[in-house]
């Protein structure tokens, strides 16, 4: 959309938010960017440049506006469920691998060597990776410096940077001031009383585009948790995450009255904030345009009424593609609750502790090195049918071995066809592992029986050719209409 010069700057005279995180606005005048919904003075159009990351501003010479923090707008929906190289590096980006191995370890993930890479990114997002790599972390700077006490020192650490000089410079670039003068400005901040090698809890607010039906989001999460992995009690939804430098815990809860999720992480490495806030964006699907999902589904004439009884429905994404995949595979053919406590022990058995457990929340979900190893040693250790045992196993054995990968940047055909390739695995599996570890907007599941029952209760044919052949007046956003036809079946209503 940047590139329409007049629809982008009719955008920003009304300051319309649901622009917020598609473009940025650059000022010459100024020297500042911003995001659409800027309140300030709408300035002259000849003095306005337009980019479609906040990293290509910065590498222009803009630096961030304080007014409105436009490096704190929700991510732009441009790069969800695309399966190109572009948007497939920005999710890897986002999730901080260029921090930890580089924009050589990146490329090499993507199959592409670091001069084609650039140029991809240079036609697709207007920069490289490099500065997509430094705007993440000068937002992930910020908001530790603006919402918590860490010690500055620790606050470089934390975000990415390699050293404290490196992030003096990135924050005054960005920012036009220091850390320390960052840090000054905020009026209200989490204590932090961690050193190195501790537990360390961090508080921030995860942005989201409006409407967002926060109750059905969690309350999905919620009904689906897994004993000792995660938890809901109405309100809060909390889990364990395996993260890159060791491992962590979140709390989410939408609080009435309040803008975006509150979000609380305890992280064993300050390092894993970046991927841990980006894992939870995917989970809860934050970056979705619901203006644009809710304006087509809901002028359907089947699902009209349903989206107008809960707009802004997500369908939920995953924390970890290993495990969103075991899930699917336990999840065949049994309900919630059985699949529930498959899982729960496959954790207690093959999961790790975590240092500083709750009540309720005490185990990470075990890695595929963790379940293969474990399949090996005991071939009965999953109470489950010897089919899913083996499907589960060879699952893991592929991931182990680099056969199979799912995250961020994998191919959504290359997963599918490499889980379909697996023992006992079928379309549903591999199609609801796309829907939701890979977050394909237009995935849909004809033979799903929630989907069959919602329909013939809407008064459809249910049978999956008929539920295919309805579902294509529903393009590209089948998944979400999935969402909706799943909460039919349940009722609740956002409020």
């Amino acid at each position: 959309m940047f590139e329409d010069f007049d629809s982008c700057y009719r955008a920003v005279q009304s300051r319309d938010s649901r622009f917020d995180g598609w473009f940025f606005t650059g000022v010459t005048s100024t020297g500042i960017y911003c995001r659409p919904s800027c309140p300030a003075i709408t300035p002259k159009p000849q003095n306005v440049r337009f980019y479609p990351t906040a990293a290509a501003a910065q590498q222009a010479g803009f630096r961030a506006c304080m007014r409105c923090r436009p490096d704190a707008s929700p991510g732009s929906p441009e790069w969800m469920g695309r399966a190109d190289v572009a948007a497939r590096a920005v999710r890897l980006i986002l999730d901080g691998t260029v921090d930890r191995e580089g924009v050589q370890g990146l490329a090499r993930r993507l199959g592409y060597s670091e001069r084609q890479l650039h140029r991809v990114l240079l036609a697709e997002v207007g920069t490289g990776a490099l500065a997509l790599a430094r705007a993440q972390r000068a937002q992930t700077a910020r908001l530790l410096l603006q919402t918590t006490d860490v010690p500055i020192t620790q606050v470089a650490l934390g975000a990415g940077f390699a050293s404290v000089r490196q992030f003096n410079d990135t924050v005054r670039a960005v920012f036009a001031k220091t850390p320390t003068e960052l840090r000054r400005q905020a009026q209200q901040r989490t204590p932090f009383a961690g050193t190195a090698g501790t537990i360390q809890a961090i508080g921030i607010r995860l942005a989201h585009r409006r409407p967002l039906a926060a109750r059905h989001l969690l309350g999905f999460l919620g009904m689906r948790a897994i004993p000792s992995l995660e938890s809901y009690d109405g309100t809060t939804y909390s889990r364990s995450l395996r993260l890159p430098g060791g491992d962590g815990s979140v709390s989410l809860e939408a609080v009435p009255g309040e803008d975006g999720i509150k979000a609380v992480f305890m992280l064993e490495d300050l390092r894993d904030l970046t991927a841990a806030i980006s894992r939870c964006r995917h989970l809860l699907n934050l970056d979705a345009d619901p203006v644009a999902i809710d304006g087509d589904l809901g002028r359907d004439p089947l699902l009209g009424a349903l989206v107008r009884r809960t707009p802004g429905i997500r369908m939920p994404g995953g924390a970890d593609g290993f495990e969103l995949a075991v899930r699917a595979i336990v999840g065949q053919q049994v309900s919630v609750a059985a699949a529930r406590t498959v899982a729960g022990r496959l954790v207690v058995a093959a999961g790790r502790p975590l240092q500083s457990p709750t009540p309720t929340v005490t185990h990470t979900f075990p890695s595929p090195e963790e379940v293969a190893s474990l399949a090996r040693r005991r071939a009965d250790a999953f109470p489950m049918p010897a089919s899913r045992r083996k499907s589960i196993a060879a699952l893991a054995e592929a991931l182990a071995e680099d056969a199979l990968s799912i995250d961020p940047g994998s191919d959504p055909e290359a997963v599918r066809g490499g889980l379909l390739a697996l023992p006992g695995v079928g379309p549903w599996t591999a199609g609801y592992v796309a829907m939701r570890a890979l977050g394909d907007p237009d995935g849909f599941l004809p033979t799903d029986l929630g989907v069959r029952h919602a329909l013939e209760g809407l008064g459809a044919a249910g049978d999956p050719r008929s539920a295919a052949g309805l579902a294509e007046r529903w393009r590209p956003w089948r998944a979400y209409a999935v969402a909706h036809l799943w909460n039919s079946l349940s009722g609740p209503t956002e409020k």
